[in-house]
């Protein structure tokens, strides 16, 4: 009878773990199911600094360039990054180098963006970082058709080395990030068309200097914006040159046109700079 007893309890204790386990497994297939269901389709997506992420509505740079294709894009744009990583010891967790245009093309390629989401920034204007690296993760890439790396401007203001000594695809340099993020895009999406887009000309207040004159430790601006004109002709790859081709600057005061203080655009060069870039993308499409 005890031995009956005992066998009885015995099956139930292992119908109870039976169950349990089907449970959590059945649980584990809804979640990953769920997440499946919750990747965001979008035929664009930008990667860069305050030049097209500083603002978030419909003005911003990307938002009218979806309006002008009509194409869904997301904006992933992050102000104070650069397209290199740029602590100098070269620390893997550091803040702002897991969030450059390097790092996330990285994230992008190897689908973990475990890194990113460990970033806190304590700066005025980044509260909305946490969000665009939720959906940069959520972001189903293989229903993009373009990435935009639009990045530049800052590696030229903390004066980031253009070149590498020796490894041609050193993150700690600008050429040597645009190598490696171009190559880590391609690599995990070959059919993603990615397209480089160069700074814009710049001027500064203090000095009256201008992007011509004004050299922070790496060179000038159009040093880098030639770097990246190579680096697309190396690649093999398209490249929009708004160094060039949009803001004129015959004079110090031109300025005033087209950006709020030199170097970030005001709405009338959001919107200069999205027909100009959507004008550039479907010439060449």
């Amino acid at each position: 009878m005890k031995k009956k007893l005992k066998d009885n309890q015995n099956k139930i204790i292992y119908s109870v773990i039976a169950l349990a386990c089907f449970l959590i497994v059945t649980g584990l297939a809804v979640m990953l199911q769920s997440r499946d269901n919750q990747k965001q389709q979008y035929a664009m997506v930008i990667l860069g600094d305050s030049i097209v992420g500083q603002h978030r509505n419909e003005t911003s740079v990307p938002a009218q360039i979806g309006v002008l294709l009509g194409q869904a894009v997301y904006n992933g744009a992050m102000g104070g990054t650069c397209m290199s990583c740029m602590d100098e010891d070269k620390r893997v967790a550091y803040t702002k180098d897991s969030l450059s245009v390097v790092s996330l093309a990285e994230a992008i390629a190897t689908e973990d963006f475990g890194t990113q989401q460990t970033a806190r920034i304590r700066e005025s204007g980044t509260e909305h970082f946490v969000q665009v690296i939720d959906e940069l993760e959520a972001v189903d890439y293989d229903t993009v058709d373009t990435i935009l790396l639009c990045a530049g401007i800052n590696d030229y203001h903390a004066g980031i080395t253009i070149y590498p000594e020796k490894d041609l695809y050193d993150e700690y340099t600008f050429t040597g990030a645009l190598r490696s993020a171009v190559r880590d895009i391609q690599e995990a999406y070959p059919d993603i068309r990615v397209v480089l887009v160069t700074p814009t000309y710049t001027w500064y207040q203090e000095g009256a200097l201008t992007c011509e004159e004004y050299n922070l430790g790496g060179g000038l601006l159009k040093d880098y914006v030639e770097a990246e004109i190579e680096i697309a002709k190396e690649m093999d790859i398209e490249v929009i040159d708004l160094y060039h081709e949009v803001y004129p600057h015959e004079v110090q005061e031109d300025w005033m046109r087209y950006t709020i203080d030199g170097v970030h655009p005001n709405e009338a060069g959001r919107t200069l700079l999205a027909e100009t870039i959507a004008n550039k993308l479907t010439k060449t499409n």
